[in-house]
């Protein structure tokens, strides 16, 4: 006799469950209602966006073609600007590799050394270049100094925290062996911790120069001197087609930057 019993519904596999369903369903109305207001909050005039691009295409025709007669000029300007990202990148690591060996919690001689430390890292990164040019400009006055002053309070932050990570992550039993022979601090330093950390300071350092060199681009925009001196000086007078010849330019420095940093990376690391 044939068992004509309904058989079991087929099981469906399925990603989420239904809570799980929930849960996201209400993360993206939830992200969704964050942007709207947002958007909203921001007072965006939207006629001008979307005339947006009518105004690239009418600024695109008014750039090209690019205008070489000052390209001696852009090119002594390019040049200061290699010098001001150069010059800071130096000084900077006078400054980044005390405080990552205090900031580092294996190298930092007390916690008060160790808060102070990681308050410098933390202050560094906090202020954008443009900001701590402004704060040097106003200082020192419109020049280059302000500019490799503004590059290397920001190099600071980034430089001293890798630097930090790099000490922290060091091997332990070179240190202890060196500590247990009697060696001084700085002989440890020297012996113990330096040549551990080595590649990374070299891998960070030619990294940093090569952030320096895109940044320094745009110090010219606040009176820190470098290429945007000239760029500003350009769009204020509305001289597009020079605007055209410094971005492209800025985009050769950047591409000889990567090349640079490349090329050094296998070399020296």
């Amino acid at each position: 006799m044939v068992d004509h019993a309904a058989s079991p519904a087929p099981r469906v596999w399925q990603r989420y469950d239904r809570r799980q369903r929930l849960v996201r369903f209400f993360l993206t109305l939830l992200s969704l209602t964050l942007i709207v207001w947002a958007v909203r909050d921001i007072d965006i005039f939207w006629p001008w966006v979307w005339d947006a691009p009518n105004q690239i295409s009418n600024l695109g025709a008014r750039m090209w073609p690019p205008d070489p007669r000052r390209l001696s000029e852009i090119a002594s300007a390019m040049v200061e600007t290699v010098h001001i990202a150069t010059l800071a990148t130096m000084l900077n690591v006078f400054i980044a590799l005390p405080v990552a060996y205090i900031a580092a919690q294996n190298t930092t001689p007390n916690r008060a050394c160790l808060w102070l430390g990681r308050f410098i890292l933390v202050a560094s990164r906090s202020v954008n270049t443009i900001i701590w040019a402004l704060l040097f400009v106003a200082i020192f006055g419109p020049g280059v100094l302000a500019g490799i002053l503004a590059i290397m309070f920001r190099s600071i932050g980034f430089v001293g925290k890798l630097m930090g990570e790099a000490i922290e992550e060091i091997d332990r039993r070179p240190v202890e062996a060196m500590e247990a022979t009697g060696a001084s601090k700085l002989k440890v330093v020297a012996y113990a911790i330096v040549p551990q950390v080595m590649p990374a300071f070299f891998a960070i350092v030619i990294l940093r120069w090569d952030i320096n060199i895109r940044e320094s681009t745009v110090l010219g925009l606040v009176g820190a001197g470098g290429i945007g001196v000239i760029l500003q000086g350009s769009i204020d007078t509305f001289a597009w087609r020079t605007v055209a010849t410094i971005l492209l330019a800025i985009i050769a420095l950047v591409l000889f930057g990567e090349a640079v940093t490349s090329w050094l990376r296998r070399r020296v690391i």
